[in-house]
Parts: C-alpha cells; sequence; structure tokens
C-alpha cells in the first residue's frame, strides 16, 4: 500500500480550497487507486474547529450525492467570509464501482460498505477502509448520502439505528429531510461506514434518496439546504439558511409503522401513483401486466391510508419483488 498522500491547496483571503488524497493503493498494469476529497476552511481557522464531513459515492450507482457535493462547494466558496469551521467533502468513496458503473467494487464481487471498519493490514479494500474511517474520525458529525438503487425510487429520507436514536434524531430534525426512519438494532449491519463511525462516537446521519444511476436536482437542493441547516446549527456557517422542512419522525423497531407492497406474481409493473402521496386503504397503486397474453394479471391496492414513500421503477417484477412502502397514517400525522 503507497503512503504519499498529495494535497492541492487554493489560498484565498478567506478560505484554505484543499483537494487531498487521503488514500491510495497500488494497482495491476501500473495504475493507482486513490480516494480524494475537498476540505474547505477558514484561512485562520483554530485548532479546535468543527468539522462536518460529506460523504458519497460508497455505492457506485448511487449519484445522487454527486450533485449535492457539487452544490455544497460552489455555495460556499460564494461566500467563504461565512465559514467559520471545516467542511470536508468526499465525493467518490468507491471511485472504480463510479467509473464502471457497479454498485460494488469490481473485480472483487464486494459492496464497500460491507467492509468497515477496514483493516490497515489488509487486502486493498480493507486498507481503503481503514484509511477513510481514520480520516472521518474527530468530525463533529458526517452525513452519509446513499440513493435508491435503480428499482426503487425513495423520498429524501434519514435512517437511524435505534440505540443511537437519542443524538441522532435532534440533529436529522434540522436536515430539510421528508422522513427520519428510526429501525431496530436487528436491521442494522456493524459493517457498514455509519454504524463503524457512530460506534467511535462520530455522530453519523444516513442519507437516502431519489434513485439509482440518476440525479434528482430538487433532492440535491433539498440536502444542501439541509447541510446549511446543520452548519449553522454546529457553528460551521455563520450565513443567512433556508428555514427547513418538518421530517416525519417513524419508529418503526416493530416493522409495524410501516406497509410492504410486494408482488403476488412475476410480470410487468406499471406504477399509477407517484412517491411522496397520500393513498387511501384500497386505492390502486399500480398493475402488473402480461404483455404477451394482453392481460391484467394483479392490481397492487393500498392495504390502509398512508404516505407512498417509496415507489417501484424498474418495470419487471418477479413474486415478492418490493413494489412500494407506505408509512401509516397515523404515523405520518404524528
Amino acid at each position: 500500500m503507497m503512503e504519499n498522500i498529495q494535497t492541492e491547496s487554493i489560498q484565498t483571503e478567506a478560505v484554505i480550497d484543499q483537494v487531498i488524497r487521503i488514500a491510495e493503493a497500488e494497482m495491476p498494469v501500473d495504475e493507482h487507486l486513490f480516494i480524494q476529497k475537498h476540505r474547505l476552511a477558514p484561512k485562520e481557522c483554530p485548532k479546535d474547529a468543527p468539522r462536518i464531513c460529506v460523504v458519497t459515492g460508497i455505492h457506485g450507482d448511487e449519484l445522487e450525492g454527486q450533485y449535492v457535493c457539487y452544490e455544497l462547494a460552489r455555495r460556499i466558496l460564494e461566500e467563504p467570509e461565512r465559514l467559520k469551521g471545516i467542511v470536508d467533502i468526499y465525493p467518490a468513496m468507491n471511485p472504480i464501482g463510479i467509473d464502471s458503473i457497479s454498485r460494488g467494487i469490481p473485480a472483487f464481487d464486494l459492496d464497500m460498505n460491507r467492509i468497515f471498519p477496514g483493516n490497515r493490514d489488509g487486502d486493498m479494500n480493507e486498507y481503503m477502509a481503514s484509511k477513510i474511517l481514520k480520516d472521518c474520525a474527530g468530525a463533529s458529525l458526517c452525513l452519509d448520502i446513499h440513493a435508491s438503487n435503480i428499482f426503487l425510487t425513495e423520498v429524501p429520507q434519514i435512517r437511524i439505528n435505534e440505540m443511537h436514536k437519542d443524538l441522532l434524531v435532534p440533529l436529522a430534525q434540522d436536515s430539510n429531510m421528508d422522513l427520519v426512519w428510526v429501525h431496530g438494532n436487528s436491521t442494522v449491519l456493524e459493517s457498514t461506514f455509519a454504524y463503524s463511525l457512530n460506534s467511535i462516537h462520530v455522530p453519523t446521519l444516513v442519507i437516502e434518496m431519489g434513485v439509482g444511476m440518476r440525479i434528482t436536482r430538487e433532492y440535491g437542493l433539498q440536502m444542501t439546504d439541509g447541510i446549511f441547516s446543520l452548519m449553522k446549527k454546529l457553528g460551521i456557517w455563520s450565513g443567512i439558511v433556508k428555514k427547513v422542512g418538518k421530517s416525519v419522525i417513524a419508529y418503526d423497531q416493530k416493522g409495524d409503522d410501516v406497509y410492504y407492497l410486494n408482488a403476488p406474481i412475476s410480470g410487468v409493473y406499471v406504477k399509477e401513483c407517484e412517491h411522496g402521496t397520500m393513498v387511501e386503504k384500497g386505492q390502486r397503486i399500480g398493475s402488473i401486466i402480461d404483455p404477451l397474453g394482453g392481460k391484467v394479471l394483479a392490481h397492487i391496492e393500498a392495504p390502509g391510508d398512508g404516505w407512498l414513500f417509496t415507489t417501484r421503477e424498474y418495470p419487471i417484477v418477479e413474486e415478492g419483488s418490493l413494489m412500494g412502502r407506505i408509512l401509516k397514517k397515523e404515523v405520518y400525522a404524528g
């Protein structure tokens, strides 16, 4: 493994603007894998200045965070004198996956979000994971931005492990997301980036929004407004921030706050309701059709009143495929 970390730095009157190579490893055929971050900090930055880490690209087919990274840096550089703390932006944690349009790490058939906290003395992937975690250690807050996969669209939401809810829910409420979904411990994998950071006392929020392999600009803008709200709260930003929207909070430890819509039969799914809409019991959400026979195989109806926050995008379904999630009306209403 290589330790020759490189830095490119630009200094203005108000801000230090750096691109820092935080990890590097040799690859076959004289190639190198490296991970970079964009650091923005006040020129006169105290040692105890608060720091926020904005991380995305752990899954190579999740691109919603790319626009957030761009918009965040752009806004800061428009008013650099308002920056009072450190902003570290990591747009591509899995650069090979992004380059090859792969969810995991190509050639290894490996999900990068299943190898944390990594191992400095392990293989290349474990080594890179350990370097990433070390670089984020000590931050005041980390945002781990994901998108959905190519099959589903999600409203902007934050998912939180039940064991960290007391610390993270108040932060999540200032994030401008539509939903804060608190999950039971049994649904959380200890090998994820967020779990590993929370375990070393770095408050980490996991964001899910949009759909795989696409950028939803309005979601990116919504998320960026939320980041500035959080930076204001942490003392990182002194500029004016937009008033953030109120998040719906769902405590779904037992799995009974949400209706899950699963395909009763294989076929082609045609949705009839968009995500983010209120639906009533018995309302048709979509239909599964047979293109060959010209028949409707099944109508998918809402099992109860609620808020449709997940919808199926990819139309081919197998029996049991997830086609949507509905937050029960009484939970949505608070």
